[in-house]
């Protein structure tokens, strides 16, 4: 960050870095995934609320609990660092999952899955970018490579949402 000429560096610890990248990204692609199947399959608010606040809740403890057991399964980390990449994970993950329900709040259910969408690639896109710049990396790529996964959940759940709505009633 550049402030009237003076450079200012912020170091975050390698644990809470991971916790909260991988939170963040999967909080929003998975809540994406879900907010899109649902309105495409019910167009029902009800549906897309209780989908939102049950991926926040249970997939936020789900991914924690993933994170916790492969940095264990590492067996390069203290005690310390893995819980601190354990609660980072769950933490972020609750968080950005349940920041969709804002759309959901201000907007009619329409508008709020595009915001959410548009949110949702936003947040992709932007630790994409930290990615990139911390791997010294062309920033095009990864955020194209991350946006275009992304994409291609929200397509095939709209997919999905819809064909299951073409024959359940």
């Amino acid at each position: 960050m550049v402030i009237k000429g003076i450079t200012l560096k912020f170091k975050i610890k390698e644990t809470l870095r991971v916790g909260a990248s991988f939170g963040v990204t999967s909080g929003a692609i998975t809540t994406m995934g879900l907010m899109v199947g649902l309105y495409a399959g019910t167009r029902s608010l009800k549906a897309v609320v209780g989908g939102v606040l049950t991926i926040a809740i249970a997939d936020a403890f789900s991914d924690a609990l993933g994170m916790h057991v492969h940095e264990e399964s590492e067996n390069e980390h203290t005690p310390a660092e893995i819980w601190e990449s354990t609660i980072a994970t769950f933490v972020s993950k609750f968080i950005f999952a349940a920041s969709f329900l804002v759309p959901v709040a201000l907007f009619d259910l329409n508008t709020a899955i595009i915001a959410s969408v548009l949110w949702g690639l936003s947040l992709v896109a932007i630790i994409s970018l930290l990615i990139a710049r911390d791997q010294k990396a062309a920033p095009y790529k990864i955020i194209g490579e991350h946006v275009f996964i992304a994409m291609a959940v929200i397509f095939i759940t709209a997919l999905a949402g819809l064909w299951i709505n073409s024959f359940v009633r």
